[in-house]
């Protein structure tokens, strides 16, 4: 996942370095970028250039949406499967249990309910296509928050702090942190492949 991420980085260097060179061509004739030592890009080679890494920019940003998606689909659904288990037999699963004595059960299935709200709202800033899709993963930062707190705070009373636990609180919050970390990186990486298509020149045979 990190060898990834380092990738998608590496190409965002990549882009920029090409911006610099192909906008640093409009003042200095003798530095055009070339396709090879011989001769400078024409439109059309750029075009093509432009338009490959729009596809390469594309494909990733596909995946890497699938990839988190699908683990906060997955975390949903086996949050599903515990508000359906505390529903039918309320304190049998462990990781409730541990909180019996200090909350109701409407209670604890009311914040697993929220951490499902969270992962739907982290889902669905990932795949929203319009200008403020952002703002669907910071209502799902702020609903991991309240968990977060809230979870943490029955943990704390507890005679003995339960590690095994530590999910509860950082589960929810930690996923829509991650997808909002994620959708800047490919933000940015949108914003550069713009600019490369901003920045090409009309070549001019000589």
């Amino acid at each position: 996942m990190s060898f990834q991420l380092k990738t998608a980085h590496q190409l965002i260097l990549k882009m920029r370095k090409l911006a610099r060179q192909i906008r640093n061509s409009e003042d200095d004739k003798f530095s055009l970028p070339t396709v090879d030592d011989a001769r400078p890009m024409d439109i059309n080679e750029q075009e093509e250039l432009v338009r490959s890494l729009e596809k390469m920019q594309a494909y990733q940003s596909l995946q890497w949406k699938s990839v988190f998606a699908a683990f906060l689909f997955c975390y949903s659904a086996f949050l599903l499967y515990s508000i359906y288990q505390q529903t039918l037999f309320p304190w049998e699963l462990r990781y409730h249990a541990y909180f019996m004595e200090d909350v109701d059960s409407w209670i604890i299935i009311t914040a697993d309910w929220l951490a499902v709200l969270a992962c739907s709202m982290a889902i669905m800033g990932l795949f929203n296509n319009s200008k403020d899709h952002r703002k669907w993963i910071w209502y799902s930062c702020s609903i991991g928050l309240v968990l977060a707190i809230f979870w943490v705070y029955y943990m704390l009373r507890m005679p003995k702090f339960r590690w095994d636990v530590i999910w509860l609180p950082l589960g929810p919050l930690c996923g829509a942190g991650v997808c909002l970390y994620v959708d800047n990186l490919l933000s940015e990486s949108s914003e550069e492949v713009r600019k490369l298509r901003s920045y090409m020149y009309a070549f001019k045979a000589g």
